[in-house]
């Protein structure tokens, strides 16, 4: 399972994620199923979040092992 702290960065920035997805150019959609855990980003898209945000990959994903969803 891959966990992201993606929400809490918008919160951070004060970004919506309506403005992150159009920034992005992804839908709102999308950016509440990989907050939600229900959707891991391509590599090319998390490398955008990570540019966007300004951190590393592995500060924004975490590769949880052992837990079932």
């Amino acid at each position: 399972m891959v966990k992201n702290i993606i929400k809490e960065l918008r919160n951070e920035f004060g970004i919506t994620q309506s403005q992150f997805a159009k920034d992005l150019q992804i839908t709102r959609q999308t950016v509440i199923a990989i907050e939600n855990g229900k959707y891991n980003p391509s590599l090319e898209l998390s490398l955008k979040i990570s540019r966007y945000f300004g951190r590393r990959i592995e500060d924004i994903f975490e590769l949880v092992e052992g837990i079932k969803e």
